[in-house]
């Protein structure tokens, strides 16, 4: 970024306003990139500790934290601050969270009944769509507590 940023100033500087405009949208698609990964990060650790509890068919309050950090993280990186909505509407919020599935699985294998189960096993003890939609629930209820404060 510090190198688009000095281009950027050159092209300013030289009257480039092309090259400037270029930079600027260039500029914006590494944030909003950033941003994405940042949702989808949070998307996994809340999908492992939600396939965790489907499994468990329990909770415990450290899943919960998790999940509440999640959620808080989610909501907050998604909202753009200065326009207003969301980086990723709900229908691209469903995407990711199915984006996120294999991974988290995958971890939630690793940590589960101290890794004895694979991830095969374990994706045919869950209802993958359930869990999405209640994972989804959960982000926009969070968001529309974001959005109101």
């Amino acid at each position: 970024m510090r190198d688009e940023i000095h281009a950027l100033r050159q092209a300013m500087e030289a009257g480039d306003s092309p090259q400037a405009l270029g930079l600027i949208d260039a500029m914006d698609e590494m944030s909003r990139d950033d941003k994405v990964n940042k949702i989808i990060s949070s998307m996994r650790v809340l999908r492992i500790h939600l396939i965790q509890q489907a499994v468990d068919k329990r909770s415990t309050r450290s899943w919960e934290d998790a999940i509440e950090a999640s959620l808080d993280s989610l909501a907050a990186t998604n909202k753009r601050r200065r326009s207003g909505g969301y980086y990723l509407d709900d229908e691209a919020l469903a995407g990711a969270l199915t984006e996120a599935w294999p991974r988290a699985l995958r971890r939630a294998s690793r940590e589960a009944f101290a890794g004895s189960d694979s991830a095969e096993h374990l994706a045919t003890q869950i209802d993958r769509e359930a869990r999405r939609e209640t994972a989804l629930r959960q982000i926009t209820a969070r968001q529309g507590t974001i959005s109101s404060t």
